[in-house]
């Protein structure tokens, strides 16, 4: 009698989320930075933000339908401000007396320095959380959350290639309509991109996508950036051509990124964005010293 043969998981040789993958698709030394050389950052408060108002839409589906209002949603903010800040040491010495970053609307201004009290402190974290009460807001302008039900938040994906490589990311949110169509959401704080630059932002969403085909053999039906300060979306309509393309372009930024990991020629690609990188001073691109390069150990 002959055994039924047995699918065995394919070899993992790398991996990728989408943000490393854009990382090295923008610029290759700022995948270097991150992912090799590893520098530690500290977040802005605008990047914070984000996170503070990404857990609270999570957690507001955890609610009874009825109950997921506005008010709800806006009395979740603080509270979630504050786990984040004793998890993070980094994240609540945003707030410091030394700190200088952004201001409560999320430009840049001097926090007070040496000179700030304990009340200039928290009437700019109070006026830092009405910024993330908007946002808040912004997503009530969208949709109403009572008509929802998620088939999953935060959820990771994963995929490994025929090529051993593993894609995996965690989604915003998941609807899946009684039909079985998908619908990936992605909630941004940000400002919505001008349609030159859409593709750009829609690079994410093609990655869930793509491993959301692989995995579940359907394509999603829809992709929706959910733009919260600017209260608009950007959705789009994938195909199965369209992401297998996709999927030869990741395959392609996998072998440069191998390339460049055994010669370490990580090359800087100067653009705008060059103004709000971290590491700028590092960068020779802009008259920065490169630090020594340590190539990372295969065995991690």
């Amino acid at each position: 009698m002959t055994a039924a043969p047995v699918d065995l998981p394919l070899p993992v040789l790398g991996s990728l989320s989408p943000s490393r993958a854009a990382d090295f698709k923008t610029c290759p030394l700022l995948y270097r930075f991150r992912c090799i050389d590893r520098i530690p950052t500290t977040p802005t408060l605008d990047q914070v933000r984000g996170t503070v108002v990404h857990a609270v839409l999570e957690r507001l589906f955890d609610l009874p339908a009825a109950g997921r209002t506005f008010e709800a949603a806006a009395a979740l903010v603080e509270p979630e401000w504050q786990r984040i800040a004793e998890a993070e040491p980094t994240v609540a010495e945003l707030f410091a007396p030394a700190d200088a970053g952004d201001g409560p609307a999320g430009g840049t201004s001097p926090a007070g320095g040496e000179g700030a009290t304990t009340g200039d402190r928290a009437a700019r974290l109070e006026g830092w959380l009405e910024s993330a009460r908007r946002m808040v807001a912004g997503y009530f302008a969208l949709e109403d959350p009572r008509r929802l039900e998620p088939a999953a938040r935060e959820e990771l994906v994963e995929v490994v290639l025929d090529g051993g490589l593993l894609l995996r990311g965690y989604v915003d949110r998941l609807d899946v309509a009684p039909s079985g169509d998908i619908r990936v959401i992605d909630y941004k704080t940000g400002g919505i991109p001008r349609e030159a630059y859409e593709a750009k932002a829609l690079f994410q969403l093609k990655f869930y996508a793509l491993v959301l085909w692989r995995t579940r053999g359907v394509v999603p039906r829809q992709l929706r950036l959910m733009y919260l300060g600017d209260r608009d979306t950007l959705s789009y309509a994938p195909e199965a051509g369209e992401l297998a393309r996709f999927e030869r372009t990741l395959l392609a930024i996998w072998r440069a990124i191998e390339r460049a990991t055994v010669t370490g020629d990580f090359r800087a690609s100067p653009s705008r964005l060059c103004d709000w990188c971290d590491h700028k001073p590092l960068c020779p691109a802009h008259g920065g010293t490169l630090p020594p390069y340590q190539p990372p150990d295969p065995e991690q």
